[in-house]
């Protein structure tokens, strides 16, 4: 009998909430690894990232009376070992204009519980910033998006997550667009991206036809 390699399945979900008064948190915890130990680092990193955000806004918004604040999550790819999840908080402070909306990612390799940067997906010397910022240029003039100052360049860490087959780049409130244009996003096909992608990682995986 010939022994088939495990398939790479996708990894099991628990949604966990926090409430509190005006206050409600729902956020991913991964079940069910067989490396319990990966599990427990995996989960351990969302659980900051949440606690982050939450930090985020009393400071971008100087106070901590909030008359609602909700997080939610999205699972934007879970295939191929690996797991690339956002986490959104919004938050209404007493007397502001409008609430504030942040997101933040992150992007795991499931076997082993490597949270990736945007920098770790690109072969070395690859000029990955370069590349993308072109990406991001082309799509701003294509979808006519209006931009606070003239855009010129990506960071070398900027926010990311995996969708598919797609690297999808995105920035926050008020970091390149007016408030009303809500949170610029932008998707870039892997395949475009094969001559300087890490065959081995995270979208040299989702290239694969497979």
């Amino acid at each position: 009998m010939i022994n088939m390699p495990t398939p790479a399945l996708p990894v099991s979900i628990q949604t966990m909430v926090i409430e509190q008064q005006g206050s409600t948190i729902y956020y991913p915890q991964v079940e069910g690894l067989q490396n319990a130990d990966v599990q427990q680092s995996i989960n351990q990193m969302i659980v900051q990232l949440m606690q982050l955000l939450v930090q985020q806004q009393y400071h971008q918004q100087g106070t901590d009376n909030f008359t609602e604040m909700i997080g939610t999550f999205e699972i934007k790819t879970n295939e191929r070992n690996v797991l690339s999840l956002s986490l959104t908080n919004y938050a209404y402070a007493y007397q502001h204009a409008h609430g504030l909306t942040l997101i933040k990612s992150l992007t795991f390799d499931t076997e082993i519980g490597r949270s990736y940067t945007l920098q770790d997906l690109f072969k070395s010397g690859s000029d990955y910033v370069d590349v993308l910022s072109t990406f991001v240029q082309k799509q701003i003039n294509e979808r006519d998006i209006p931009i606070l100052n003239n855009f010129s360049t990506i960071s070398p860490d900027q926010d990311f997550y995996i969708a598919d087959k797609s690297l999808v780049l995105y920035f926050q409130l008020y970091e390149i667009t007016p408030y009303y244009i809500g949170l610029p996003m932008f998707p870039i096909s892997v395949f475009d991206l094969q001559d300087i992608i890490v065959e081995d990682g995270p979208l040299g995986r989702m290239a694969m036809n497979n």
